[in-house]
């Protein structure tokens, strides 16, 4: 889709740039359409690990982190992009990647959650006072938080700069991400949602109009 691609900005201009947090067992298939398109808009998307030491997905990718998590600053990003992982259920490991959405959200930097990540969040304190969703609401509940009530049936949810959904919808989660971005907007983002979820091919010719 070549009517979509725009020219590569330079990684150090934080308007463009995009932090996504990777860690050992984080889920590679949540938010490959998001920084997927981002990327291709003209966002640089740069990875933030526990340090900078290689990490392995769930899939047995291996990445190598551009940066480590005591590097990342608000000021240097338009978005942080927390991915679920197994590791946000077993332990405190990924405490800090919710302290760090925290900072973001208080620096008016928004921050986009998915699957086990919405967890960490809700621990953090960060959906008590937040329209959000996760993958059901007795998961987050869990958690002892306390924003049930903000709880929103719904396939991804946008609220006071920050994105939530659960691990079923990525494709939902990415046309959150690119419309808070301006990736996409109004009839384009329509049609980019039409064609990854519905498989509309109609879609295709007005993504590209």
């Amino acid at each position: 889709m070549s009517g979509t691609d725009s020219p590569t900005p330079s990684p150090t201009h934080p308007g463009r740039t995009v932090h996504l947090a990777v860690y050992d067992s984080f889920a590679d298939w949540e938010t490959g359409h998001a920084t997927a398109w981002l990327a291709r808009s003209g966002f640089a998307i740069r990875t933030v690990g526990p340090t900078t030491d290689p990490v392995t997905t769930i899939g047995g990718l291996r990445v190598l982190p551009d940066l480590a998590l005591a590097d990342l600053r608000p000021e240097d990003s338009a978005l942080l992009i927390l991915t679920g992982a197994d590791l946000w259920d077993t332990g405190d490991d990924l405490a800090p990647f919710a302290a760090a959405a925290r900072r973001f959200l208080d620096a008016g930097v928004p921050v986009a959650a998915i699957c086990g990540a919405t967890a960490g969040l809700a621990r953090e304190g960060l959906l008590d006072d937040r329209d959000h969703t996760s993958a059901v609401p007795f998961y987050l509940a869990a958690t002892g938080y306390k924003g049930a009530e903000r709880y929103v049936e719904a396939d991804a949810v946008t609220d006071d700069g920050l994105v939530t959904a659960g691990p079923t919808e990525p494709v939902a989660f990415a046309r959150e991400v690119l419309g808070l971005l301006g990736a996409f907007e109004g009839a384009k983002l329509d049609a980019w949602y039409r064609l990854f979820h519905d498989s509309d091919p109609a879609a295709y010719e007005e993504l590209n109009a």
